[in-house]
């Protein structure tokens, strides 16, 4: 199993889940999150005061899939959330090596 990690422009949201959905993912976290890569935050006005934001607005989702469909939901996640201008984020993946369903006491891909 993989835990793959994607960080999103929030308003790319909609498109990945339905992106997801389509290649059968039936669930997934979903987190509002602050942070910021090589465009180390950026410069906004308000009120005529000029002032620098840091942490950027981004979405965090956790999915955790089996080890065939891992390839489909990256290449997924990278044709939805992809809008070619900086800061359409990051993929990372990792290994899983347990899943337990707590309700059934299910294991590994029967868990997910």
């Amino acid at each position: 199993m993989k835990l793959v990690t994607a960080i999103i422009k929030p308003h790319t949201l909609d498109e990945v889940r339905d992106t997801l959905s389509r290649l059968g993912v039936t669930g997934m976290t979903v987190t509002e999150v602050k942070g910021f890569g090589r465009q180390k935050g950026h410069t906004e006005i308000y009120r005529g005061a000029e002032y620098t934001v840091d942490f950027i607005p981004k979405i965090k989702l956790d999915i955790v899939v089996t080890d065939d469909q891992a390839e489909a939901v990256i290449d997924g996640i990278k044709g939805s959330a992809r809008t070619g201008a900086i800061g359409d984020g990051k993929i990372f993946v990792s290994d899983v090596h347990q899943a337990v369903r707590i309700r059934t006491s299910e294991m590994g891909d029967d868990a997910i």
